[in-house]
């Protein structure tokens, strides 16, 4: 990728390197196991020691291309279309380019004309649909090609035992989560889910976001929305937002609402609401 992932030394542990007095470890070290977050590297003199400087560079890195990376639309289409049966659209955003997408958000947030057409074609049926998916790069197509896939399997197992129907599936090139109001609102969908790339931290350039709208229409605001982030193997996993999804569309269609008039009141399938609290530095060695 860059030539900071070739310069990686065989361990990067602080205590490891401690142990020449190069380096001096934090006492803090032993928070590292409850977050990716860059805590407690350690010091060198006064400076960062050499280890943790180069895997930040090399997260940096990882997080750029995540950003530049394009969607491989064709073969997400066809994987799937393969696993859920329904047929996929491609689409494409009002930003002609990445560089314009980048430097136009506006633009990612409705279709070019040519997508327009095409769903206008679809939308036939005067009954409409109940749900619609919109599949977006984002910020991240390498969330989009890693999650997409395997969340949509978990998702679509727990509606598959409901009378839910289902719109064509939507992939949108340069998207950003706004458009999947105009996708919805053209395919005459009562609820639109957007699954879309998040912006890359430098220990997540691979989480999703899902957004979840009632009614959508073009010109609606983040307040219409539930969000729920960071889905990825490594975050939130796809068993618990597929459970956490499943809840807010159940509740959604039944008092016809999103956004902040929606609250999110779930708990994993393997927790409880009341379930106590337990102070994690009491857990401290």
């Amino acid at each position: 990728m860059n030539d900071a992932e070739h310069l990686l030394p065989a361990t990067s542990d602080c205590a490891d390197a401690s142990e020449d007095g190069v380096v001096i470890a934090n006492p803090w070290r032993s928070l590292r196991r409850f977050t990716a977050a860059r805590i407690a590297l350690g010091r060198s003199g006064v400076s960062q020691p050499t280890a943790p400087q180069l895997e930040f560079q090399l997260a940096h890195a990882r997080a750029r291309d995540a950003v530049h990376l394009a969607l491989d639309h064709a073969a997400l289409g066809d994987a799937l279309q393969a696993s859920s049966g329904l047929p996929c659209l491609p689409l494409h955003s009002a930003a002609a380019s990445r560089d314009i997408y980048l430097q136009r958000p506006d633009l990612g947030r409705r279709l070019d004309e040519a997508s327009r057409q095409a769903l206008l074609e679809r939308a036939s049926d005067p009954a409409g649909y109940d749900l619609a998916f919109v599949i977006a790069d984002g910020l991240s197509a390498l969330a989009i090609e890693q999650n997409a896939l395997p969340f949509l399997k978990v998702l679509m197992a727990r509606l598959a035992a409901e009378s839910w129907t289902l719109a064509p599936l939507s992939i949108v090139r340069q998207g950003r989560v706004a458009v999947g109001d105009e996708v919805g609102e053209l395919l005459g969908a009562r609820a639109v889910v957007v699954l879309v790339g998040e912006r890359p931290g430098l220990s997540s350039p691979d989480s999703m976001g899902l957004y979840l709208t009632w009614a959508p229409k073009s010109g609606l605001t983040d307040a219409a929305r539930n969000c729920i982030s960071n889905v990825r193997p490594a975050g939130l996993t796809y068993d618990d937002a597929a459970f956490k999804l499943h809840y807010l569309l159940s509740e959604s269609r039944q008092r016809q609402l999103s956004g902040v008039a929606l609250k999110d009141e779930t708990a994993t399938d393997n927790t409880t609401l009341d379930a106590p609290q337990r102070n994690f530095l009491l857990d401290l060695d």
